[in-house]
């Protein structure tokens, strides 16, 4: 018996399987890149941290 030939771009369906070949899904911009948003926090909290410690150090 032979198989029916499936488009390059298609999935062959597999023995068992009732998924349907999708799409990839487009890059969903910076929300998919969550380091950046890390580091921006990162960097926020240790301007905020050293203004503080900039200004006990006025003190003395």
């Amino acid at each position: 018996m032979t198989e029916p030939l499936v488009p390059p771009e298609e999935t062959p369906p597999v023995e068992g399987s009732t998924a349907e070949a999708h799409e990839e899904r487009a890059d969903g911009g910076p929300w998919e890149h969550p380091g950046l948003w890390v580091w921006l926090v990162i960097i926020g909290a240790a301007l905020v941290a050293g203004y503080f410690v900039a200004r006990m150090a006025s003190l003395f």
